[in-house]
């Protein structure tokens, strides 16, 4: 017979006239061999010994044409030696031979030299004829010297004797297949490289009861376990007790299965025992078939990120505490001003009535209870103004224990037997820079407060630390140094609604006619003036601490002190032509009164332009005037004086009691309300002065 088209005298012709049918069924195949091409060669071998018949060679030729149309396949019969016997279309496609090229050749010519030099040819043959089939995969060689990546099976062929004909060589080319599955295996191993090279995320394997499986580098440096030491631990003992001791672990692992993900941030514990704040996503693993394989767990540290949310969180509310207070601290330093230019006119008509009221006593009386109500009035705007950041302060370097020590005489019986004071101070404690007066009526007022939250009585703590700050704060302060005096109670406490609010201007938790609320809005107002804070801390039942904040230095400079108000042993003895300036009506007519009750002779303008014009037709020995005014301030209009007339003092009346910024330091000042007296003080001094 003839095999892919080329009759091959070798071959045994077999002469019968059964059906192909038939034929296949009388085949006997031996173990493992293939039925489509070496069964039906061994049948042929078979039936060539049996009695001689006519043989249909129309079924023949239609299978020889089957194979011989194959081409993804090569299939082909070798000798018993290795020599090629036939050869179909599929062969001489993957290889490259033509029929007449290698019919005859050993098939050793289709292996590398290598697989050559290691006698894999006849190693095929061999395994092949003992054990009925021989099956493997490697790379074959084709006519033009390229390789190809082949699958081939080798099946023996025998006679019913067992006598071995040949075999039956079956290759197919899978250079394709197994680029796709080298691209595949270097892919995930260029993948498994990645994920154990991340060092910046934990992505690690658990198994479907939570256990790990897989640990990367960036898990052992979060967590701090090496490989070893957590493979096959429970991933419970990331969480913390107590969110081990609420099922935690087990409430993620049911989310992701029942949800398909799981995510959340909260604390975890590293081999250490120290905590960090993790973000944590859990995905379940599922096979195509759906079956869970386990979980991937990805777990980052977002400690840093997290402080620093935090920290805006806080600046963001930190600033808009601060402009809230600046909103009602102008709003307040506004209506003490007017409610001082009010109290300036009430106080000097009171005083001016009294002159030249007959020796009435009762009527007397009731002048000196109005004087002593424009007095307590006041005393209420300065605080108001204190709170405003508005208040003069005379800033010098103060021993805060012994500052402390010399109030605690004067505390003691103003709160009474019940409260007791404790103070305790370090010894080396650095001096405070602010107000002396100032910090006395914090602490007084903060005192008072402690006092008022404990109704059936307690100790009340006063302590200070030293605190250096190289950056930013809780406390919003500037980098330096700062001393922290501190008041605790132990009384009723404040609740959240209320502790945002205690600072606030006339806040009070007192009642009506028990405080003003202004305590802590001027203990506020003289920390932030002074460059330092005032910090509430408390919580309801248990208690409230103040602490203020204040700049400190190690060693006391020592500094002239300025005196708070000119001494003089009383008005000078020549009358003076004074020029006042004030944009309000009332404070203006009480000022020229009091200047005319004292003698002198008086011009008046309602503001600085007016003043201008009056001090160039006019020979002015002193120049008042109020500082808040429209167009042109007082110190704006003193700068004026001084550049025209130089040897004009000036003195600066306002309602705020500061020194307006960009003023000269010497430029004398006269707070409102003021008496004729005090005006008789602040004109006398700057006669002299100048």
């Amino acid at each position: 017979m003839s095999v892919g088209g080329v009759k091959n005298r070798n071959f045994i012709r077999i002469r019968h006239s059964l059906p192909l049918a038939e034929t296949f069924r009388r085949v006997q195949p031996t173990s493992g061999s293939r039925r489509s091409v070496a069964g039906y060669l061994n049948g042929m071998v078979e039936m060539n010994n049996s009695a001689p018949v006519q043989a249909s060679f129309t079924e023949e030729e239609r299978y020889r044409l089957l194979v011989d149309a194959i081409s993804d396949y090569a299939i082909y019969m070798i000798s018993p030696e290795g020599r090629v016997r036939s050869w179909n279309s599929g062969a001489k496609r993957f290889k490259g031979y033509e029929a007449e090229e290698i019919l005859g050749e050993n098939f050793e010519r289709f292996y590398t030299p290598e697989d050559r030099a290691r006698g894999l040819p006849q190693k095929a043959l061999r395994i092949a004829a003992e054990e009925g089939r021989f099956e493997s995969e490697g790379w074959r060689v084709r006519k033009d010297g390229t390789h190809f990546w082949a699958h081939v099976v080798l099946d023996p062929i025998r006679a019913s004797d067992g006598t071995l004909f040949g075999f039956a060589k079956i290759t197919r080319d899978l250079t394709e297949r197994r680029a796709a599955e080298e691209t595949l295996r270097r892919s995930e191993e260029l993948f498994k490289l990645l994920v154990e090279g991340v060092t910046d995320y934990a992505i690690y394997m658990l198994d479907q009861k939570g256990h790990v499986t897989s640990w990367n580098a960036g898990a052992q440096r979060i967590k701090g376990y090496a490989p070893a030491e957590i493979i096959g631990q429970h991933f419970s003992q990331f969480y913390t007790p107590e969110d081990r001791a609420t099922g935690e672990p087990a409430r993620a692992l049911a989310q992701a299965l029942r949800e398909g993900r799981y995510e959340k941030e909260g604390w975890r514990i590293r081999k250490d025992g120290s905590r960090f704040w993790a973000s944590v996503i859990l995905d379940p693993i599922r096979s195509p078939n759906g079956e869970l394989l386990g979980y991937a767990k990805i777990t980052r540290d977002i400690t840093e990120r997290r402080e620093a949310q935090l920290a805006l969180d806080l600046a963001r509310e930190q600033l808009l505490q601060a402009q809230k207070m600046e909103a009602v601290g102008q709003l307040t330093g506004g209506v003490a001003h007017d409610f001082n230019n009010l109290l300036t006119a009430i106080l000097s008509s009171l005083e001016l009535i009294r002159k030249r009221l007959p020796d009435d006593p009762t009527v007397l009386r009731l002048v000196d209870n109005a004087v002593q109500g424009v007095h307590r009035g006041a005393t209420l705007t300065q605080r108001m103004l204190a709170f405003a950041r508005r208040q003069p302060l005379k800033q010098e370097q103060l021993d805060v224990p012994r500052l402390v020590e010399g109030l605690v005489d004067l505390l003691g019986p103003s709160l009474g037997p019940t409260t007791r004071i404790d103070a305790e101070f370090p010894a080396d404690l650095p001096f405070a820079v602010t107000d002396g007066s100032q910090l006395e009526t914090a602490i007084l007022n903060l005192c008072v407060n402690s006092r008022d939250a404990m109704p059936n009585g307690g100790t009340i703590r006063i302590a200070a630390s030293a605190h250096d700050f190289n950056a930013y704060n809780d406390k919003g302060l500037a980098a330096g140094s700062y001393i922290c005096v501190t008041v605790a109670d132990s009384g009723e406490g404040m609740d959240e609604e209320t502790l945002s609010k205690a600072m606030e201007p006339f806040f009070t938790t007192k009642g009506v006619g028990k405080g003003s609320g202004l305590g802590l809005s001027m203990v506020h107002g003289i920390a932030a003036q002074s460059g330092g804070a005032l910090v509430l801390k408390s919580e309801l039942g248990r208690g409230t601490t103040a602490e203020l904040w204040l700049p400190s230095v190690a060693q006391r400079e020592e500094t002239a002190i300025l005196p708070q108000e000119t001494k003089a042993a009383g008005p000078a003895e020549q009358k003076l032509t004074v020029l006042a300036v004030d944009d309000d009506a009332l404070v203006l007519m009480n000022t020229v009164m009091m200047l005319e009750d004292l003698g002198h002779r008086v011009h008046e303008a309602t503001n600085g332009k007016a003043a201008l014009q009056i001090l160039q037709s006019e020979k002015v020995d002193l120049v008042i005037s109020d500082h808040a005014m429209p167009g042109m301030t007082g110190s704006q209009l003193a700068s004026a004086i001084a550049e025209h007339w130089p040897k004009t003092p000036v003195i600066l009346a306002t309602g705020y009691a500061e020194l307006p910024p960009g003023a000269s330091a010497s430029l004398p000042r006269l707070s409102k309300p003021f008496s004729e007296k005090q005006l008789a003080l602040a004109v006398a001094g700057a006669i002299i002065a100048k």
